[in-house]
């Protein structure tokens, strides 16, 4: 049986003496954390949350929203992380598609929340996760764990366990259903690769609405690891921690890394605690982890490649391939080589395995891949094909499995570790009466790797202003998925014969130095 309460129950009963969160002043062991857990999700079955039924939250990170993402489950249902940089109308809809009926919330969210709260369609619920005053109309997160506790609700392999939505690149965001099978089988594959021990103290400065934590908080939770949580990512408050809690990992985005370790004061802190650092949701800039591997030299660094679709990982890089020198060297500018029970192949347009060397699509297989997405059988029968999940990254691999991330065969930018799609920004740049033609692509960007950029052709006597255009993006879409930069031009945009615009010529004045066409 694959569940994941069922793990909060295995490390409850095996490590009880162990420390399951600790947040500020607060702090719970495993079988404090297990109860607690019961009776929050005996809470969640008062307002409404059975089998299947949905709960979503907007939070920064907390033990809270640890606590959340088991006793939804506990409870019976699913549990939904919103993305805290997203924009009103994209909340809007990602709650009104997930048919979420209670929402949790924060101090930091609370006023966006208003705003839209006249637009959600179906919760009935508001459950305020702070300390503090309680705004009117929610529900006490106190309130909620003082019921009584109930038994697991048994939820377990294939039922799904979280839905956690992803850009479209039609402009719509998709609900990735990943099941409880999804979630704990990929822990299990990447532990044995990952260096994760038991009882490993883990630092989460990640936002845990990402789908890269909350694996990490399955591996943590797979092996009775101890919690420390973060609001949100400072290089010092980070260090910090780490010095004050003896942090032994934690997962960071190449962006994350790089401020790390330029951090002027690093020297001052006592890091010698720190054993490992996952990074992945981007790759790692050359000088970034050299700089990286010279100021933290005991530190084990480990890349991890994939998306939300396989819950999430499908390649890792062992510490010893960071490396530029010697037997080992060679393989830095790969993702890694498969997990356990992971079948990963490059594919031609025909769905045909390719050669070693060859350039296609990145494929894999394996029981980490999504059930689907919700309300879109097109869209998952067009990504899972004949049980092969295609990522919509090109790449090939080299003759000892190494795979190499060289472009992408979805439309999509990576900037600081989150996921762009250009769809969306063009949706909001097509408004203006003044734009005739815009295309949105990623160009290289030193601190967050690529920078969402776009080109915009005027109407025929109108102009097109770059800051207005972007304030205009603002008020539609997330920040991170505006443009940071506007170029206009009379002449049309290059076509392809079928009429798409030619966005790998438009890239390449941008990528010309570069070895691939993503950074």
């Amino acid at each position: 049986m694959f569940s994941t309460t069922q793990m909060v129950r295995r490390a409850a009963q095996n490590r009880p003496h162990v420390l399951a969160t600790v947040d500020g002043d607060r702090t719970q062991t495993w079988p404090e954390y297990a109860h607690k857990i019961a009776c929050f999700a005996g809470g969640l079955q008062k307002l409404g949350i059975g089998a299947d039924g949905c709960a979503a939250i907007l939070a920064l990170n907390s033990d809270r929203y640890f606590e959340f993402m088991y006793a939804v489950p506990w409870a019976g249902g699913i549990f939904q992380p919103i993305n805290t940089r997203l924009a009103g109308p994209e909340v809007v809809y990602w709650l009104n598609d997930s048919e979420a009926t209670v929402l949790f919330v924060d101090t930091t969210f609370a006023p966006l929340v208003e705003q839209i709260r006249g637009d959600l369609q179906h919760v009935q619920h508001y459950v305020f996760i702070d300390e503090g005053d309680v705004p009117d109309g929610y529900v006490p997160y106190a309130e909620l764990v003082a019921s009584d506790p109930v038994p697991d609700a048994g939820r377990c392999n294939e039922d799904i366990a979280g839905l956690f939505y992803t850009g479209g690149t039609t402009g719509r965001s998709k609900g990735v259903m990943l099941t409880h099978t999804n979630l704990v089988v990929n822990a299990l594959q990447a532990i044995s690769v990952l260096g994760v021990q038991q009882g490993d103290r883990i630092l989460h400065v990640a936002p845990m609405f990402h789908i890269a934590d909350a694996f990490v908080c399955m591996m943590s939770t797979a092996l009775s690891g101890s919690n420390y949580f973060q609001p949100a990512f400072d290089p010092i408050a980070t260090l910090q921690s780490v010095q004050d809690h003896k942090i032994q990992r934690m997962l960071l985005v190449p962006t994350m890394i790089n401020m790390v370790v330029h951090q002027p004061t690093i020297g001052d802190y006592d890091v010698d605690s720190l054993e490992s650092i996952w990074y992945g949701a981007s790759p790692m800039p050359e000088a970034v982890i050299q700089q990286a591997l010279k100021v933290l030299p005991k530190v084990q660094f480990y890349q991890a490649y994939g998306q939300t679709e396989a819950a999430p990982v499908i390649t890792t890089l062992p510490p010893e391939r960071h490396t530029f020198e010697g037997p080992m060297a060679g393989k830095m500018k790969s993702a890694g080589q498969a997990l356990p029970g992971i079948d990963v192949a490059i594919m031609d347009d025909d769905n045909n395995i390719v050669d070693y060397g060859v350039v296609g699509e990145v494929c894999m297989r394996g029981p980490n891949i999504m059930k689907g997405y919700r309300n879109m059988e097109e869209q998952t029968a067009k990504t899972i094909v004949d049980g092969w999940l295609h990522t919509g990254d090109g790449g090939y691999m080299d003759e000892e499995g190494f795979v190499f991330i060289v472009d992408r065969v979805k439309d999509m930018i990576i900037s600081g570790g989150e996921n762009v799609y250009s769809a969306e920004v063009e949706n909001a740049l097509y408004q203006p009466d003044a734009v005739s033609q815009c295309a949105v692509i990623g160009i290289p960007d030193e601190k967050w790797g690529e920078a969402v950029h776009a080109i915009v052709v005027p109407k025929e006597g109108a102009e097109c202003d770059e800051e207005a255009l972007i304030e205009h993006c603002k008020s539609l879409i997330a920040g991170f998925k505006c443009p940071r930069s506007v170029s206009t031009q009379n002449e049309p945009l290059p076509l392809s014969g079928a009429g798409k615009i030619l966005k790998t010529e438009l890239r390449k004045p941008y990528w010309k130095e570069g070895e691939r066409n993503v950074n």
